[in-house]
């Protein structure tokens, strides 16, 4: 049988086929095959699947992906893990406040996205708990990325309104949500399909910042068509291993420009004739983006707050 992979614990897969759910393993071949990252099999992978007399259930074959997503740990071990697999779109859930989602994290996240060349978008949540000025500011981040070209919402998951005139959005696609932990995904994703009633959590008042409740990435479908994978709330996000001239790339804006660049091998730095640096100098390319390129290049965490943004 051929199935989609619809949750992974490391060491059992949960597989849907024939509109069943499997507990699988892995065979051995496919385990010990020489691979980068530390899951073998993710959610969303498409894989064949074999009963044995017993009918225990195991994986014999993993079909190439259309794309993935990594994840890769900021840690010594920098290992990097799929976070999941044949994705049509990507979605943050991003939060002002209780946690604060930095502008750092969502470049990355934005990166990551446009280097798999999967479509991002971000929905900035619990809008109900900003003030005037705290709205204003939102209204500054989702102007900042939508003149980028990124697709921006905001909402309040216990808006049923809101919640609505989003679900077009995920009709019939295969969406990644992911987000810091506590930023109200699993809130979101109940909002949105009812009958899923996934644990939520807590805000710890000691550091305002999410607990986990998810802790394994999980393929749901959605009664209204298409699926949605939600994720373990990811304390940072670190980029995939590439090279430096290939980050501006990633930056649609910085993209759109670098070909005028006098040098070919320009990295926008302070060459000569940058056509970067001049957009940036004529308000063109903003300078929070502009900055979080400069610190990405450097291997810098970046960690501006929100409300930073003039």
């Amino acid at each position: 049988m051929t199935g989609v992979v619809t949750k992974s614990t490391g060491s059992k897969y949960l597989v849907k086929a024939n509109n069943k759910i499997f507990e699988c393993v892995l065979v051995g071949k496919i385990r010990l095959e020489g691979r980068k990252t530390t899951n073998p099999v993710a959610v969303g992978d498409m894989v064949d699947i074999e009963q044995d007399e017993n009918e225990e259930a195991a994986i014999t074959k993993i079909y190439p992906r259309k794309n993935y997503i990594i994840r890769k740990s900021i840690n010594l071990s920098k290992q990097a893990q799929i976070l999941a697999s044949n994705l049509d779109q990507a979605v943050l859930i991003a939060t002002l406040v209780s946690p604060r989602t930095s502008l750092g994290f969502i470049d990355r996240f934005l990166i990551t996205a446009e280097a798999y060349n999967i479509p991002a978008k971000l929905i900035f949540n619990k809008s109900d708990l900003l003030n005037d000025e705290l709205l204003n500011i939102q209204k500054e981040i989702i102007a900042l990325y939508t003149n980028v070209g990124y697709e921006c919402f905001e909402v309040s998951s216990y808006d049923k309104t809101q919640i609505e005139k989003l679900k077009p959005l995920f009709k019939d696609k295969t969406t990644l949500i992911t987000g810091h932990s506590g930023v109200g995904k699993s809130t979101f994703i109940n909002a949105l399909e009812p009958s899923l009633n996934l644990k939520t959590g807590e805000i710890s008042s000691v550091h305002l910042k999410g607990m986990h409740t998810t802790t394994f990435a999980e393929l749901h479908s959605l009664s209204f068509g298409g699926n949605i994978i939600d994720t373990p709330g990811i304390k940072e996000l670190g980029l995939v291993e590439m090279k430096k001239e290939e980050i501006g790339h990633y930056f649609p804006e910085i993209r759109a420009r670098m070909n005028d660049c006098k040098f070919n091998n320009c990295l926008h730095i302070n060459e000569p004739k940058c056509a970067v640096i001049a957009a940036v100098e004529a308000n063109e390319i903003s300078e929070e983006r502009y900055h979080s390129y400069l610190g990405i290049l450097n291997g810098e965490e970046m960690d501006w707050k929100a409300w930073e943004i003039k």
